[in-house]
């Protein structure tokens, strides 16, 4: 395995290490070091996502009354703790369930916690219940300083979450584990996030949390078209098996593009700051992913593709990305000249 600078892995340092966890999902040649062993355990490359999300609601609340660093601050870290922990609890119930294999997906392009030795089952139980620990702490301080409402969010959050993958409801079997994720990196992330900022919660940062929460939802959905054969076989019924294939990638694709027409409604309705339109420039990655969705999977992957048998996922994600980081680049635009939309 070999890193972009045509280094063997192995003799890479460790904050090159961690980078490469970061950027493949998977873990650096050789003896793994705990913190990397701790960043594919949570799937780490993809908390970014969450980091995101938490960045829009505190460049949104920033200049509003009663905006508070230290309580945005720590509602930030509990959002990305709650994202580790779902990653943690889904993969102990999709392996209960029996839908995690070495032969399914997510033992394929990423070492399974369980299945791949790096952690026994009670261990990753263990490191789900330390992290839920941690976030109820963040939830009764949060909770004192701004009242009820940060429950509800808190809860909405962990109860969908974990619904997605935990028995009886299993979110994710019957179609429903698309809409789950718009609602959670969407309105709960950033409308919870932004409540424990400033301690009130207009609409239009609802409204406002809608673009990044469709970006978030085409790459589940991007993952999914990739993962079909395997879940059509299992009976997990994820809106790309509800849909077919092609129509799964057009709906994909129509995702993404709906990122910029509500960034537009958005800036228009006094949800989003005018700088904010920069995220338009996102523009050229969305026509890589466009493309990539436009064709079916290739049989074998590029050289090096480190995520296989994911693909139209790697797109998306990147789209996502880049779009996320130039729509914060216009909110922070808007933050240090404060242009305040509402």
């Amino acid at each position: 395995m070999v890193d972009v600078t045509n280094q063997p892995v192995e003799e890479l340092g460790l904050l090159a290490r961690w980078r490469y966890v970061l950027r493949t999902t998977n873990p650096p040649a050789g003896k793994v070091d705990v913190v990397s062993k701790w960043l594919v355990l949570t799937r780490a490359a993809v908390l970014p996502m969450t980091i995101t999300a938490g960045a829009i609601a505190g460049l949104l609340a920033v200049h509003q009354r009663g905006f508070e660093w230290g309580w945005y601050l720590l509602a930030l870290l509990g959002i990305v703790l709650a994202h580790a922990a779902n990653n943690l609890m889904n993969d102990l119930f999709d392996l209960e369930v029996g839908l995690d294999t070495v032969e399914y997906p997510r033992g394929l392009y990423a070492p399974h916690p369980v299945l791949s030795g790096m952690i026994s089952r009670k261990g990753l139980g263990v490191a789900a219940l330390v992290v839920n620990i941690a976030d109820l702490g963040i939830l009764v301080a949060l909770t004192a300083a701004r009242g009820w409402p940060v429950i509800a969010f808190a809860v909405s959050g962990f109860l969908l979450s974990a619904a997605y993958t935990a028995p009886p409801l299993r979110l994710k079997k019957r179609g429903l584990g698309e809409p789950d994720v718009l609602v959670v990196w969407g309105p709960l992330m950033v409308g919870g996030t932004y409540y424990s900022a400033v301690g009130h919660l207009p609409w239009q940062v609802i409204a406002a949390s809608l673009p990044y929460g469709l970006l978030c939802t085409a790459v589940l959905m991007g993952k999914h078209v990739d993962k079909l054969p395997w879940d059509e076989t299992e009976g997990i019924r994820t809106l790309p098996v509800i849909l077919g294939e092609v129509r799964a990638r057009r709906a994909t694709q129509w995702l993404m593009a709906a990122f910029y027409a509500t960034v537009v409604i958005d800036v228009a309705v006094g949800a989003l700051p005018w700088p904010s339109l920069v995220a338009v420039a996102a523009i050229p990655a969305a026509r890589q992913a466009w493309r990539a969705l436009g064709q079916p999977k290739p049989d074998t992957p590029p050289a090096d593709f480190p995520i296989w048998p994911l693909w139209f996922a790697a797109f998306a994600f990147l789209h996502t990305r880049r779009a996320g980081a130039l729509l914060v680049l216009g909110l922070i635009v808007a933050a240090i000249a404060d242009i305040t939309p509402f």
